[in-house]
């Protein structure tokens, strides 16, 4: 008993800190996911143990103290949260014990209305004039932020706002026909930063390099609570409102569905979600329908509310605690937690990229336990001060892969440790690259271990090497056996070592060995694409053939060499220099040039390219073309002649075009390009 009286006493501890940083402060060290279970955990014990309830107990009270900073304002009527529900089960439970309570219950409607996760505020309205705003405090005392409040626009400064004409959602005469306004009127809502404007504003802090913020919904609360109202206003601040907490003269409606309804008519920004059932299953289905779809929503909401519609009724129920009966909060599960950054690996990518990957104490989220998340890449990683040993803050939402937004830095303790990019591919140990303009980090070694089935798979593909019957399948099967360590094995595969291979006979082990072997006759340019230097596609390695003739000379290349090639920057000249100066590289080229596989462009190839009838002709192709795949196509250009680009631009002679088109056709169009089809692009090569 003792060990359970101390545990009661250190949760109320706990509970009361996390409300002071959650509400006073608008910094929260924990998830709402693991301070709901806190929470939970203390009403339990309070449930088997109702003596030990006092006075300062968490379950006693709504929020926090406000702080000294600003003005107090009393509310005019209590500010209170709700009792949650954590699924179908926990909703129909509340609504028995209310049934049982009073049997009204079975016979009323009920109101659904997002729970948005954001800072609940209290407007006063007098003769229609907003005069003050509060936010919620302890319930019973909240903060003076009138003057911040004034800078959203959503907020109305006058009520009624003119509108020409007051109906309804359903198209009805608005309540407010009806209506006598209250000389002295306090509603309650919910302000948040909309999800895209939350986006954008950290985006444009990034982009001015200044700290970004974790989520919409502390940095809405501590925009509210700057003592500058200029600050808050530079913050894309909105509202919804939903409940009438107070009215002196005039009168109220009898019910929330008619209080949505009459605070939509007087001005006030209302939810368009909320919906009203007449049953209890009906209102739990509904409820249960956003849990997958509340990504859909603009705000983050962590949850439904349930309303009983009579607010009679609702009054007559009373409360438990601090917690009114006459609704529940339905939860979602949590999209964000916190916990701790065990570690930060790094893996490597098919495509040479090197990734760091978070080792994560492993933590539910949504319905799944996670415990690796991504950390985006190492600028990522700098520029949030992400250190091993952190508290972190991980959100997952649907099926996106989880990832970490940030550490909680308020509880570091000295012991977390600033972490260090490698300057080494963890997977083969061959000095990492990074390029200019680029945020990743590359290994660039053709060998690579953890690239070679891309590697593999990007050689003998189309639009490089095309070795016919060589699919994903039989390249993994190959890797898997250890037959192939890099790409000039392959032209070391005998039949005898196909054949002992699941799903190879003779045929299909002649077939693929006759492919590999026509593969050597493949031209300089297709060679050059193979072999995957990172910034050369097909166009830049048609460009490489021409200029070079053959592979010893570019592989001597300097920066300035490849500069002086129309169209090849500094960035790309020095991809190009440093691939071919790595020794496993060159190890690779020398095992090519063994096999025999060492195109050298002809000088009759390139004189009578250079005389071609499209010589002098820049042309870009778009959609699919009848008679030419996209490696015919671009061949039989440049057999003639001619140029083939990625890009439209003024310089470019043609636009070829095909079925299908895409934007290329407008752009070519804007700046004034011809467009021709492939029996024109024929006429133009002397084929007509």
């Amino acid at each position: 008993m003792d060990n359970l009286q101390a545990r009661y006493e250190d949760l109320k501890r706990q509970i009361h800190f996390h409300n002071y940083r959650y509400h006073v402060l608008d910094a929260p060290v924990i998830s709402d996911g693991e301070y709901d279970r806190l929470l939970a955990e203390l009403k339990q014990i309070e449930s088997d143990h109702p003596d030990w309830i006092s006075p300062d107990s968490p379950t006693q009270r709504a929020g926090a103290a406000p702080a000294d900073r600003f003005e107090k304002v009393r509310h005019p009527a209590p500010i209170l949260s709700l009792a949650n529900a954590f699924g179908a089960a926990d909703a129909r439970a509340w609504y028995e014990r209310v049934r049982k309570l009073d049997d009204r219950v079975e016979r009323t409607k009920f109101v659904v209305e997002p729970k948005i996760d954001g800072l609940s505020v209290v407007l006063h309205y007098r003769d229609g004039l907003f005069v003050q705003g509060a936010t919620r405090g302890d319930g019973e005392v909240g903060e003076d932020i009138t003057s911040n409040l004034r800078t959203i626009k959503a907020i109305p400064l006058r009520i009624p706002v003119e509108r020409s004409e007051q109906r309804t959602e359903t198209g009805q005469p608005s309540l407010f026909s009806n209506f006598l306004l209250p000389n002295y009127l306090v509603v309650r809502g919910e302000v948040f930063i909309p999800i895209a404007d939350f986006e954008a504003l950290n985006k444009k802090l990034e982009e001015a390099g200044e700290k970004t913020y974790l989520n919409p919904r502390n940095t809405a609360a501590g925009s509210l609570r700057q003592l500058d109202p200029k600050l808050t206003a530079q913050r894309p601040l909105t509202l919804l409102v939903y409940q009438i907490v107070h009215a002196e003269g005039g009168e109220i409606p009898a019910s929330q569905w008619e209080t949505l309804e009459t605070l939509r008519a007087l001005g006030f920004p209302v939810t368009d979600i909320a919906r009203r059932f007449d049953d209890i299953n009906s209102a739990i289905a509904y409820t249960e329908s956003w849990g997958d779809k509340r990504s859909s929503l603009d705000y983050e909401a962590d949850g439904m509310v349930i309303k009983i519609d009579d607010l009679g009724l609702a009054a007559d129920l009373g409360f438990v605690g601090k917690d009114p009966r006459g609704a529940i909060a339905f939860k979602f599960p949590a999209l964000e937690v916190t916990t701790t950054l065990l570690d930060i690996n790094v893996e490597v990518g098919r495509t040479g990229v090197l990734t760091p990957k978070a080792v994560l104490e492993p933590v539910e989220i949504n319905g799944v336990i996670v415990k690796n998340a991504t950390l985006h890449n190492f600028d990522y990683i700098a520029e949030k001060d992400i250190r091993i040993g952190d508290r972190v803050l991980v959100k997952r939402a649907g099926e996106v892969i989880p990832y970490v937004i940030g550490p909680v830095t308020d509880v570091r303790n000295g012991s977390e440790r600033p972490f260090i990019p490698p300057t080494t591919c963890p997977a083969c140990g061959q000095p990492v690259e990074h390029f200019e303009g680029e945020v990743a980090w590359y290994c660039v070694n053709a060998a690579c271990p953890e690239q070679l089935v891309r590697n593999v798979e990007h050689y003998v593909s189309r639009g490089a090497m095309d070795i016919v019957g060589l699919g994903i399948k039989i390249v993994e099967q190959l890797i898997a056996e250890g037959l192939v360590k890099d790409v000039a094995d392959l032209y070391a595969l005998t039949k005898e070592q196909l054949l002992e291979l699941e799903g190879f006979a003779d045929k299909k082990a002649d077939n693929l060995l006759a492919s590999i072997a026509e593969s050597k006759n493949r031209p300089l340019n297709r060679l050059i694409t193979a072999l995957g230097i990172h910034g050369v596609g097909e166009v830049a390695a048609g460009d490489l053939a021409r200029h070079f003739g053959n592979l010893d000379a570019l592989v001597d290349a300097t920066d300035a060499d490849l500069q002086s090639i129309e169209g090849f920057g500094p960035n790309t000249a020095a991809a190009i220099v440093d691939w071919f100066s790595r020794p496993a590289n060159r190890n690779l080229l020398g095992k090519l040039k063994a096999a025999g596989v060492w195109p050298v462009v002809q000088v009759s190839e390139t004189s009578e390219q250079s005389s071609g009838k499209l010589s002098g002709m820049t042309f870009v192709v778009t959609g699919t073309l009848a008679g030419f795949s996209r490696e015919g196509i671009k061949e039989f250009i440049e057999s003639h002649g001619g140029k083939v680009t990625d890009s439209v631009s003024k310089k470019t002679s043609y636009l070829v075009l095909g079925e299908n088109p895409g934007s290329k056709l407008d752009k070519a169009r804007s700046l004034g390009v011809p467009v021709i089809d492939e029996a024109a692009l024929r006429q133009l090569a002397g084929q007509g």
